[in-house]
């Protein structure tokens, strides 16, 4: 072989033995990487070991993963009942705190809890050893839940759906936890499931009911206290639903008391009957002073209440304001109403000097829409209102009231309405002798969504007849009738 030929030769093998060595260098890369390391985990030290503690209880821990980061963590925990023998085991629950308030079940006198947490790292990998904390739970005391209304058999009236003005069925619940706090109450009814609130004041829709709307359904309520202890017992209570059928147009309340009457004024109980009867034609009447307020039952066929209370009084105002929950039911469900009497207004605030105010959320204000009343002087002063608008004008009748005392011939403690609200229209102004009250309204129509609504400062027994007639077809031909 020549020289040449040699010198090529050894070159060839110089470089497959490189090659050859390349080749192993990058055997030597590709070899698998090390196993994940499972992250490692730690609690504080604070609850200690073998604590006495409350079920509510804070804890906090951390974790580490020298390949990765941690991603997250699981814990659980066991209850060991110490006098009743038997333990509760949680599942593991995931979270991205490091520190969370635990409600431990705290159902035996002393409970043994074993609080495990472990870390969860990018892998996917948990701590094979989760942190560990043992310590001890008092009791814990049952919430205590009351329905505050409805009372139990309480009537109601009831739409299928919601307006304006009724929004349902109000109920209002209280509780109370002895070692603790109460953080939602439960509500359902006719055995539905729970309704979870942290309200104490709602209403519940009609869907709500089981079908028919009307008639008998239960209302129960429950609460949960911050260590999810629900009160095994709550509260219930039984109501009526009666459905407004309004098949009948007009009932007649009456409250006047005849023998009330100003001293020199006899008239009976039958002959004020056939002045309202003739007034607004209608024969159903209702005698307050021997039967009471008419139940829902009754209302509920009517679509417009006329309640009268025409005698004055000293020491005891009319009754009407003990049932303004019975009038603003049956307002807000579609009813109409009209009040007239001696001293009416003044009955809503019998101690207070007058002229006086009326807040939101009182009848007068929401319902009557009057803002502020006032009251002429004891005394004859009011012989005629000047009607307004679509109403005629009306005299009282001196006659019936020519013996009177101290009122001869005239009325007075007329009951004045300086401040209305909206929606309002005055239907008759004060024309008496006293000057600072003329023009003032004695007569206001609300005009509403739901219900249209009247007010009489007077009694109209005491307007000559043939004006209470007019009265009363003005009245009622303002209010659709």
């Amino acid at each position: 072989m020549s020289r040449p030929d040699r010198f090529s030769w050894w070159w060839a093998a110089v470089l497959m033995m490189a090659m050859g060595a390349v080749l192993t260098a990058c055997e030597e890369v590709l070899t698998p990487p090390n196993a994940n390391e499972p992250p490692n985990t730690t609690l504080a030290n604070i609850p200690q070991e073998d604590d006495t503690l409350f079920a509510l209880t804070t804890l906090h821990w951390d974790g580490e993963d020298v390949d990765g980061f941690v991603a997250g963590y699981e814990y659980r925990y066991i209850t060991h009942h110490l006098i009743l023998g038997d333990s509760v085991l949680t599942d593991w629950e995931f979270t991205g705190e490091t520190s969370l308030t635990i409600a431990f079940e705290s159902s035996d006198e002393l409970n043994l809890q074993i609080f495990q947490v472990r870390a969860v790292d990018n892998s996917g990998d948990v701590d094979p050893t989760p942190a560990e904390r043992r310590f001890y739970t008092r009791k814990t005391i049952f919430p205590v839940t009351e329905i505050v209304e409805p009372s139990n058999q309480e009537v109601f009236f009831a739409l299928d759906h919601v307006t304006d003005w009724w929004e349902g069925i109000r109920l209002t619940m209280t509780a109370r936890d002895q070692d603790g706090e109460v953080m939602e109450y439960g509500w359902a009814v006719d055995g539905s499931d729970w309704t979870w609130t942290r309200d104490t004041t709602l209403f519940i829709p009609p869907s709500a009911f089981d079908s028919p709307l009307e008639g008998q359904h239960q209302i129960r309520v429950t609460s949960r206290d911050n260590t999810n202890l629900l009160d095994p017992t709550g509260d219930s209570v039984t109501i009526r639903l009666v459905r407004p059928i309004h098949d009948r147009r007009i009932l007649i309340v009456d409250e006047t008391t005849e023998s009330n009457f100003p001293f020199g004024v006899t008239f009976t109980d039958d002959e004020v009957d056939r002045f309202y009867a003739d007034l607004f034609g209608t024969e159903y009447s209702w005698d307050y002073n021997e039967r009471g307020a008419p139940p829902k039952d009754t209302l509920a066929r009517y679509q417009l209440v006329v309640w009268h209370a025409d005698n004055s009084y000293s020491t005891n105002p009319h009754r009407l304001p003990q049932h303004v929950d019975l009038i603003q039911d049956y307002l807000n469900t579609g009813g109409d109403f009209i009040m007239s009497g001696w001293r009416i207004l003044k009955s809503f605030k019998p101690t207070e000097n007058f002229p006086q105010a009326f807040a939101d959320g009182t009848f007068v204000h929401d319902y009557l829409h009057i803002n502020a009343a006032d009251e002429t002087p004891l005394g004859g002063d009011f012989d005629r209102a000047i009607g307004v608008g679509a109403f005629s004008d009306i005299n009282v009748d001196s006659l019936k009231l020519a013996n009177s005392f101290p009122y001869y011939g005239l009325l007075g403690q007329v009951n004045i309405i300086p401040e209305r609200g909206g929606f309002t229209e005055v239907i008759y102004s004060y024309d008496g002798n006293l000057p600072a009250y003329r023009g003032m309204a004695v007569g206001l129509r609300y005009y509403g969504t739901s219900f249209n609504a009247a007010v009489l400062g007077f009694p109209v027994f005491f307007i000559r007849e043939d004006d209470a007639k007019r009265l009363g077809a003005e009245l009622l031909s303002s209010m659709g009738y």
